[in-house]
C-alpha cells in the first residue's frame, strides 16, 4: 500500500470514528488557550484543565497575568509540572502581549514564537484551535503514530509534521491532529498495543510494531 492510500484509509478511519472533535483543553478565549497549551507541556490534559481554572481565577485576562509575581503563577501551577520555566514563560509572555501587542495575542506563526515558552508545536496548537488557520500540530503522541503507520520515518517531529502537510489535504489538518490525538489514547497507546486489533495498525500499521 503506497503512503497515498495509507493517509486516505486514515482519514476515512478517523472521519468514521470521530466525526467530530472537541479541543481537548478548556479556554474562553486565545489567551488562555495560549497558557493553557504552554501548561501542557509533559502534562496530561486533565491536569492543565484542573489547574487553569484556578489560575485564571487569580488572573483572568492577560493584563492580571501580567501584573502576578511570578513565584505566584508557580505555586498554582505546581501540580503540572515545570512550573519554575513555566511561571516565567507565562508571566514573560503576558507581558510582551500587553506591551508589544496590545493585549491581543498575535494571529502569525513569526510573532507567537517569539514569546517565551512558545515554539512552533504551541504556536501550531493556537493558530490552529484559536484563529483556525491551517496548522497541523505534532506533539510526541502524533509523532508516534504517524511513524507507526508508515507515515514518515520517525526521524523527528519536524520531519513528520512536513510528511503529515505533504500527505493530508491542508483543510483537514486542523480537525486531523485532534482526530490523531483522540485515537491514539483510545485505541494506539504506546504501551500494551496490539496492533492487530487496531482499527488501523491492523490495516497499514508497520509490521515490526
Amino acid at each position: 500500500m503506497t503512503k497515498k492510500a495509507k493517509a486516505d484509509f486514515v482519514l476515512k478511519k478517523l472521519e468514521e470514528l470521530y466525526p467530530k472533535v472537541p479541543i481537548p483543553l478548556q479556554h474562553s478565549n486565545p489567551f488562555t488557550l495560549l497558557v493553557a497549551v504552554v501548561l501542557s507541556a509533559q502534562c496530561t490534559d486533565k491536569r492543565v484543565n484542573e489547574i487553569t481554572p484556578i489560575l485564571f481565577g487569580r488572573a483572568g485576562d492577560v493584563y492580571e497575568m501580567a501584573k502576578l509575581q511570578v513565584e505566584d503563577i508557580k505555586e498554582i501551577i505546581r501540580p503540572c509540572g515545570l512550573s519554575k520555566a513555566k511561571s516565567k514563560g507565562i508571566s514573560g509572555l503576558s507581558n510582551i502581549i500587553v506591551e508589544k501587542h496590545s493585549g491581543r495575542v498575535p494571529d502569525s506563526f513569526r510573532e507567537l514564537e517569539e514569546l517565551p515558552s512558545v515554539g512552533h508545536k504551541t504556536a501550531s496548537v493556537v493558530m490552529s484551535q484559536a484563529f483556525g488557520r491551517p496548522a497541523f500540530p505534532v506533539d510526541t503522541h502524533i509523532h508516534r503514530l504517524i511513524y507507526r503507520w508508515g507515515l514518515s520515518n520517525g526521524k523527528n517531529v519536524v520531519q513528520t509534521e512536513r510528511d503529515c502537510k505533504k500527505l493530508f489535504p491542508e483543510d483537514k489538518w486542523n480537525k486531523l491532529h485532534l482526530q490523531i490525538i483522540y485515537f491514539g489514547r483510545e485505541h494506539c497507546p504506546a504501551r500494551g498495543h496490539n496492533p492487530a486489533t487496531c482499527p488501523i495498525c491492523s490495516v497499514v500499521g508497520r509490521k515490526s510494531l
